[in-house]
This record gives structure tokens, sequence and C-alpha cells, in this order.
């Protein structure tokens, strides 16, 4: 049924429909209100049977979540920014005791100084902690996602990180149409965990492994990624089947066939970017978007085999990293560099800037393109804050 929903709202109902048993609990902008409606739907009994803790952090609902998910129950938390480096510990430990949890990260930037917008910084720090990190571009997806993320996690028997741009998302109003609960549960089976604790058969997870076994461990963590791959392709295929819409799989594409020019993205900026393309594409240029979704695993061959066929990529980035550039482009140069497409990035949108029509088509319509560019940059601001030194002229130089 279709409703006019907050995203955050959608969130949370999709997570109710996944019937988990454990919820843990940690306010912090944007995802509170993701928490907070589950809340009510538990405290209403159209939740029930789960019990909902509130936690003193978010250490805490990380760690919650995995002594539940641990015996052997569907277990689910969410978290922003600061809370997710707060957890960090708890987010490579879930990954390494191969425990499906999902939670929600709703986007936003990473202090100092403090920012409560939307950038994807703190998506960028856990890139590499070994859960599986799917996007979502519209409220639609993510409500969807949630929903795939659950039988992906559970498959696999890796932890799933749903992405969700902070306030762009979280806290807009779209038309969403929810599945019932019993279309869900045709799609999600009850969880059975392949191994449990189990007061009545004792045994130990998470023991220290020597070096004689701790590359072979570390190897398989990233095998099962890998394998992850076909899981979240096929998932993505079954839930099209039954639901009708394709919101899951690797990668989204849009007017790709013949682009020779492709612009790359993650999350919600894919939406004004096709925008633009409509608008340049009306007048003659050839432009496409591809949208990924499954950023880890990273699907370097569907996206090798799409951009392949385009002269350039334009990689349109909300974070970087400091002293380097940008971060999903670097990557993108890397599976692309036994080909001759050229890779440039964009990095935009940091700490909740805006990025319009008008800033986007300017660029893309440039007839010579910088390796990198701060788009928006207000450059007077940084000439007076900053002056350039040479080493030549700084007392104590060597």
């Amino acid at each position: 049924m279709r409703y006019q929903l907050e995203g955050s709202q959608a969130i949370a109902k999709a997570v109710a429909l996944c019937r988990p048993k454990v919820v843990c609990a940690y306010p912090i902008t944007p995802q509170t209100h993701v928490v907070e409606g589950i809340g009510e739907v538990v405290r209403s009994g159209e939740l029930s049977d789960c019990k909902f803790i509130n936690v003193e952090s978010e250490m805490a609902a990380l760690s919650v979540a995995i002594g539940s998910q641990a015996t052997g129950v569907r277990s689910y938390t969410a978290t922003s920014s600061q809370g997710l480096l707060y957890m960090m510990e708890a987010v490579y430990n879930a990954s390494g005791l191969e425990l499906p949890i999902v939670m929600t990260l709703g986007n936003r930037a990473i202090g100092s100084p403090i920012n409560i917008w939307n950038d994807h910084s703190d998506a960028m720090a856990g890139r590499d902690s070994g859960w599986i990190m799917l996007f979502a571009e519209t409220n639609q997806e993510a409500l969807d996602l949630h929903i795939q993320a659950f039988k992906i996690a559970e498959k696999i028997g890796l932890p799933v990180m749903v992405c969700v741009d902070g306030f762009i998302l979280t806290h807009a109003y779209e038309p969403v149409d929810i599945p019932s609960q019993k279309e869900v549960d045709a799609f999600l089976p009850s969880y059975v965990p392949t191994v449990s604790l189990d007061i009545h058969k004792p045994l130990a997870i998470g023991t220290m492994v020597s070096p004689e076994y701790f590359m072979e461990v570390r190897y398989l963590a990233h095998q099962k990624q890998i394998d992850a791959l076909q899981v979240i392709c096929c998932i993505g295929e079954e839930f099209k089947k039954q639901f009708g819409r394709n919101s899951g799989g690797l990668l989204s594409e849009y007017k790709t066939e013949d682009a020779e020019v492709i612009v790359v993205t993650l999350g919600s900026i894919a939406g004004t970017i096709k925008d633009v393309i409509d608008d340049l594409n009306s007048r003659g240029k050839k432009f496409g978007v591809i949208s990924i979704v499954s950023y880890r695993p990273f699907p370097a061959d569907a996206l090798k085999d799409s951009l392949k066929r385009a002269k350039m990529v334009i990689v349109v980035e909300k974070a970087f990293a400091v002293g380097i550039g940008g971060i999903l482009s670097h990557e993108i140069e890397l599976i692309m560099k036994d080909t001759e497409v050229e890779v440039f990035s964009i990095i935009a949108g940091l700490g909740g800037r805006s990025i319009t029509k008008p800033m986007l088509q300017e660029y893309f319509l440039r007839k010579k393109y910088e390796k990198a560019t701060f788009l928006g940059l207000k450059k007077k601001i940084i000439a007076d804050k900053y002056e350039v030194r040479s080493c030549s002229n700084q007392e104590g130089s060597v």
C-alpha cells in the first residue's frame, strides 16, 4: 500500500516487517527518528515478540546486538557519524564473528568542526570493516534495501549496513509503497542460525587467533565478501520478481547504453544528476549515470563492464581522503587502469553543502577537466585563511 512518509518512518516500517527479535536504540541525529519509529510499533504491539533495548551509547547498541545475534535471534540497530566511530571496535567484531546484524547508517559528516548534515565521511570510515554496505538513492530504495539486507545478511553470514543520506532522505517525505506482512514473510523466512550460543551446549566465539592462522582468517573474510556479490544479485532479482521493483543488486544504470560520459555516484545525489543529464541529452550530449548500490563488496567487474563503453568517467562523491583526494574515484581508477577511459573526480556536498543542477551542468559542459575538483569551493575564504609557504622560506627548513 502506498503512503506519504518521512524516510525514517518508512525505514522503521520496513525493519518492523522483518520481525527482529532485538532492537538496540541510542539516539544520534539524523537516525533518531528511525529507532523512535520502531519503538512506537513495539510499544503499540504492532511488532510483537521484540525486545526494544534503550542503551547508554552507540558502542553499547552494537555490543548488545552482537550478544543477541550470537544467541540466534534477528537483531537490528542504527547510528550516524561519530556514533559509527564510537562503536567501531564492535563494528569489526560483528563482521569478524560473521553475525548477520542489520544496521541503518544515517549518513552524516564527521567532525571536527561539528556538523550534523549529510555527507559520506562516516560510511567511508567503515568501508574496510568487513560489513556489506548498500546505498539508497530514494526512500523507496531505503525501505526495499532494508528488507533485502536481512536476507542478504542471513544468507551469506555477514552484517549489512544500509546507508541512507541524512536529512535528504531520513527527514524528507516521499510516497513509498509498503508491502504487507504476508508479502515480507514470504520473501524473508524466519531466521535459523547455523551456530548460536547455548548454555546447554557451551562454546566460545571471538577467541584469540595466533599469527599461524590470523592471515587465513582475514583471507576468508575477503573471500566471503567476494561471494556476497552473487548473493546480492540473486536476492535483488528475487525481490524484483516478487515486488516488481528493481531496487537492489550491485548497481543501477540510467541512459548508459550509448553514453560517451558516464557519471558514477552513491546515494541520493543520483536523482539530481539524472535531471541534469536529461537536459544535456536533450541538447545532443551523450551522458549516463551509474548509481552504485553495493559499495561493499565493491562491484568491480560489473562496474568495469559498464564503464569501458564510455570515453570518460566523472565520479561525484561526498567524501574524500585528506591529502589524497576522492576515495570512490581512486577505486574506479584502479579497476580502469588497463583501459583508455579517463576518470575525473568531483568532491561535493561536504557537510551538507548544496549540490545544485546549475553547478553540475556547468561542470559537465567544461571543455577541460581537472583530475579532482572541489565543486562550489569558496576560494576567497581559502585565500583569506591559508597562505602557501614553500620550504625555502620557512625558518628551520631542511
